[in-house]
């Protein structure tokens, strides 16, 4: 199973995750992104869908065998497309909070958080009630200590996020037209088309990136795909609910064709 993390992520995202699957049997691998976390970040600052998708095209060549894409937004789009690409390489497809159109309120919101603070945070504290304002339906954590693998700690003393700033200027609305969005959202329904391998999609019912309208839109396009509307999850499903994620995941895994059995 390859899991890929959302846009201003990381493969922490995934932890507790990786770890009950894992014990299910498979072979669970999460990983950065180009331009977040510790992969390398785009030499020509090409954040493009595409560009995301070849990687995942690369990454899966590399391991030999075609994977479970597991995708958070960014990841799932990046999924969906690379699926289409190359066929071969995906043995099912699951996309966390993610359709081939997104509700652009909340696409809007997402990226004003990303880049609310070029300049960073002063301690790891300021950056907490930064996301407990921005994600106010998820429990704050009681430690800050598991921010540390989200932020970079700068020769300043300052306190940045661990991605690539040129994410923000690759997403910027100069460069994304109205023709520019509506073709990505055209090759994103193409590969929604095309899909043939088991597929499942988990909503967060308090999401506004992802509605019912545009998981009805996907579910219409891709008629054998399965359908999971987790209640008390928004955006961040993995996050919010980890619990009743994983235990749907899990569930969804136990029905494909040849599922290891349970350690």
């Amino acid at each position: 199973m390859l899991f890929l993390h959302g846009g201003g992520q990381t493969r922490h995202a995934w932890s507790g995750s990786c770890a009950v699957v894992a014990a299910q049997g498979w072979r669970a691998i999460a990983l950065d992104q180009r331009g977040h976390g510790d992969s390398g970040r785009a030499p020509n600052g090409d954040y493009d869908d595409a560009e995301f998708a070849r990687d995942v095209v690369a990454v899966v060549q590399a391991l030999g065998r075609p994977a479970v894409l597991v995708g958070a937004s960014l990841g799932g789009l990046a999924s969906l497309l690379a699926s289409h690409a190359h066929p071969d390489i995906a043995r099912a497809v699951i996309l966390v909070d993610v359709t081939p159109r997104l509700e652009q309120t909340g696409v809007l919101r997402v990226l004003s958080f990303m880049r609310a603070r070029p300049d960073g945070f002063e301690s790891l504290d300021e950056a907490a009630e930064a996301i407990a304002a921005y994600q106010p339906q998820r429990r704050r954590a009681p430690s800050t200590e598991g921010l540390r693998k989200n932020l970079r700690h700068g020769p300043d003393g300052r306190w940045r996020w661990h991605w690539d700033p040129e994410l923000m200027a690759s997403w910027s609305a100069e460069r994304w037209s109205v023709e520019r969005r509506e073709r990505a959202i055209a090759e994103r329904f193409d590969a929604a088309r095309a899909l043939t391998v088991p597929a499942l999609l988990i909503h967060g019912k308090q999401s506004d990136v992802v509605s019912d309208a545009t998981s009805r839109e996907f579910l219409d396009v891709v008629p054998h795909a399965s359908y999971v509307d987790l209640a008390d999850a928004a955006h961040m499903v993995a996050g919010d609910r980890n619990d009743v994620f994983t235990a749907t995941v899990v569930e969804f895994l136990c029905s494909l064709p040849g599922a290891p059995s349970a350690a």
